[in-house]
C-alpha cells in the first residue's frame, strides 16, 4: 500500500483555518438571505395592511378606511350626525366610546389612577400629563435654547422669549421659521380637554362641543340638532331639495360642492390618483386603493 506523504502541521492549520473560514462565510450569506427575505416578507405585509387594506374610501375627503363601520364613524364628522345619547342629560356622541367616557362626569369613576399619588382621572391622556409631575419629563423642548416643558401650550408661550421686541410682520415675513413661530403664539385660547389651542375664541367654543357633545342647532322640519350652523345648512337641503350647485356640462345639481368636484371627472377624464408601481391613473382614491389591493394579493 502506498501511503500519500502527509503535509505539514502548518500547512495542516492553514487548511482548516481557511476551511472554518468559508464555512462562516457560508453561514453568514445564508444568515442575510433568510434575513432579506424575511424584511421583504414584512414589508409586504406591512404595505398590504397600510395602504391596500384601506379600501372603503370617503367621498367626502378621500380619507381610506380598512373596513366600513371605521368608515361609517368618520362620516359623521362630515355629518354631524351622533347617534349615541347620554341618559342622564341628553348629551350626544358620534361614538359609543366618547359616551362612556362622558357618563363617568356622573358616575365620578376615575378609572385611570396615578401609581404614585393615587390621584384618580377619567381619561388615560390627563393621567399621562399628571405624571409628569413626578417624573420630571419635560417632552415638549424649545429648538431655541433646548428648555423643556410638559405641555405643548407652556412651550408654545415661551417662544415669546425669542421674538425680538418691536418686530413687526413684514420683519417676521421674511424669516419662515421666526413666522411660524409668531404665528403659532398669536393661537390664545386653548382647549382644556386636549390642549389644542385656536386663534380666536369663537373657534374654541365650536371646538370644545366635540368633547361636551353639545348641538345648539336642532333641525326645524325633523329636530335632528348639529353643532355647527354649517352642518345644519348641508342637512336641511335634504328637506327642501335644494342643491345649489350644478354641472356646467350636463346641468345635473349637488346639494354639496364637493359633491360636484367628484362629478365633473366624468366629463373632463381628470384621473389625479395614480399608482405608483405601473402608472396606472383613477379618478377617485377608492379606485386606486382598489387596484392597488388586487395587486398586493395576486402578487
Amino acid at each position: 500500500n502506498s501511503t500519500q506523504p502527509s503535509l505539514p502541521r502548518s500547512k495542516q492549520r492553514e487548511t482548516q483555518r481557511n476551511g472554518a473560514f468559508e464555512f462562516a462565510a457560508d453561514a453568514f450569506a445564508n444568515n442575510v438571505a433568510t434575513q432579506s427575505l424575511s424584511l421583504l416578507r414584512n414589508m409586504k405585509i406591512h404595505n398590504l395592511r397600510n395602504s391596500a387594506a384601506k379600501r372603503f374610501g370617503c367621498l367626502q375627503c378621500g380619507k381610506n378606511f380598512r373596513c366600513y363601520s371605521q368608515l361609517e364613524i368618520h362620516q359623521r364628522s362630515h355629518t354631524g350626525e351622533k347617534p349615541y345619547r347620554c341618559t342622564l342629560c341628553g348629551k350626544r356622541y358620534a361614538q359609543k366610546g366618547h359616551l362612556y367616557t362622558h357618563q363617568r362626569t356622573h358616575t365620578g369613576e376615575k378609572p385611570y389612577r396615578c401609581p404614585i399619588c393615587g390621584k384618580g382621572f377619567i381619561q388615560k391622556c390627563t393621567l399621562d400629563m399628571h405624571q409628569r409631575t413626578h417624573t420630571g419629563e419635560r417632552p415638549f423642548v424649545c429648538i431655541k435654547c433646548g428648555k423643556g416643558f410638559t405641555k405643548n401650550c407652556n412651550l408654545k408661550k415661551h417662544l415669546l422669549v425669542h421674538l425680538e421686541p418691536g418686530l413687526n410682520m413684514c420683519d417676521v415675513e421674511s424669516d419662515s421659521a421666526t413666522f411660524s413661530v409668531l404665528r403659532t403664539l398669536f393661537k390664545r385660547f386653548e382647549c382644556l380637554f386636549c390642549g389644542k389651542m385656536f386663534n380666536y375664541l369663537s373657534s374654541l367654543k365650536v371646538h370644545v362641543r366635540r368633547h361636551s357633545g353639545e348641538k345648539p342647532f336642532s333641525c326645524s322640519v325633523c329636530g335632528k340638532p348639529f353643532a355647527q350652523k354649517t352642518y345644519l345648512k348641508l342637512h336641511q337641503r335634504v328637506h327642501s331639495g335644494e342643491k345649489p350647485y350644478s354641472c356646467p356640462n350636463c346641468g345635473k345639481s349637488f346639494s354639496q360642492k364637493s359633491s360636484l368636484n367628484i362629478h365633473l371627472r366624468t366629463h373632463t377624464g381628470e384621473k389625479p390618483y395614480s399608482c405608483l408601481g405601473c402608472g396606472k391613473c383613477y379618478a377617485y382614491k377608492y379606485g386606486l386603493n382598489h387596484h392597488q389591493c388586487f395587486n398586493q394579493t395576486t402578487q
